[in-house]
């Protein structure tokens, strides 16, 4: 276990480092950079610029050197726990995303709580009660989660939560917490608004889970060792619970990896209709600005946690299916 953890580590070093140097790159491939579209900005409002400002804010911030130059200033500085310096809001880019890298893991977990939650008892149930007037009516309760629109349903949610229960429209806490420090009463308005977001955003997720454990449990209930616990006498909920279901929680679990840059990266229309403070708005914002560095730093963001989920999924398959050998060239 510890030789498959030690391997696994390094291959996610060099992962990320792969990644830093596509995400880089990436950004850099349209034309222009971040004070191509600042000055094409002033020059549009009637301002004139002159080319010494130019260039020298070009040398100010790093964008006369090489690509490679640049790469490697950024990467050195990820490495050292610096993120590097927006452009766009002239400040360090760890002191720009500050509450918003928290409230959005905070968002993130929640809301991969509640698709595990939700989906687990929901696609159990409809496996074990095939199409009996339960499962037909989950089945269609999932059918209308992945095809309503997330941002539809955003607004509706809103405007239920601001008459039902008075919860202000937009954003993750009342507006006289946003920008203040943190404290007990602005913790709990951040409770108080997380649910509607969570919902939003997990739907389409819980209804795609409920679906894969749902037909994954039908398959292996059909399998011939099933069939024999049965004909021995063994009690129904035991012979689901050894095998069946630990068998169809693989791709439950293998999740857990795609799950959660899936939910940041597409929770970005979301957090735009709804206000939420996250890094969603604030990724798109700095892609089309082309700042380089703010960008980059939320992209490696999603990276990391891609290869930790999967690192978590990986581990916990090897734990729950005995088929899983973590160690190669074993006993066939």
């Amino acid at each position: 276990m510890l030789s498959f953890l030690v391997r696994r580590l390094i291959t996610m070093v060099w992962t990320l480092l792969g990644i830093s140097v596509l995400v880089f790159v990436i950004i850099q491939l349209p034309p222009g950079d971040y004070l191509t579209t600042y000055i094409a900005e002033i020059q549009a409002s009637g301002e004139r610029v002159a080319e010494e400002k130019i260039a020298f804010l070009r040398e100010q911030y790093g964008l006369d050197r090489p690509m490679w130059q640049q790469y490697l200033v950024w990467v050195t500085g990820l490495l050292q726990g610096d993120l590097g310096f927006s452009f766009e809001y002239n400040q360090p880019v760890a002191d720009v995303i500050g509450d918003r890298m928290f409230l959005t893991l905070v968002l993130n977990f929640f809301t991969v709580l509640f698709i595990y939650v939700v989906s687990f008892p929901i696609g159990v149930y409809a496996a074990t009660h095939q199409y009996s007037a339960g499962d037909h009516t989950l089945s269609f309760i999932g059918f209308i989660g992945l095809a309503t629109p997330n941002f539809l349903l955003a607004l509706i949610l809103l405007y239920l939560a601001n008459v039902w229960f008075g919860t202000s429209i937009g954003g993750l806490m009342d507006p006289e917490y946003i920008d203040q420090p943190w404290s007990v009463g602005k913790a709990l308005s951040v409770l108080e608004h997380m649910w509607i977001p969570v919902i939003v955003i997990g739907t389409s997720g819980t209804a795609g889970m409920i679906r894969r454990l749902r037909a994954n449990l039908l398959d292996e209930l059909q399998k011939q060792y099933v069939t024999t616990a049965r004909a021995k006498g063994a009690p129904e909920g035991r012979v689901l619970r050894r095998y069946p279901l630990r068998m169809a929680l693989n791709p439950f679990i293998a999740d857990i990896g795609s799950l959660l840059p899936q939910i940041v990266s597409g929770s970005v229309i979301v957090s735009a209709v709804m206000s939420l403070p996250t890094t969603g708005p604030m990724l798109l914002s700095s892609l089309q600005s082309q700042d380089m560095y703010l960008a980059g730093s939320f992209l490696m963001f999603l990276a990391v946690l891609t290869v930790v989920g999967m690192l978590v999924s990986d581990i916990l398959l090897a734990v729950l299916d005995p088929r899983i050998r973590l160690a190669g060239g074993g006993a066939r």
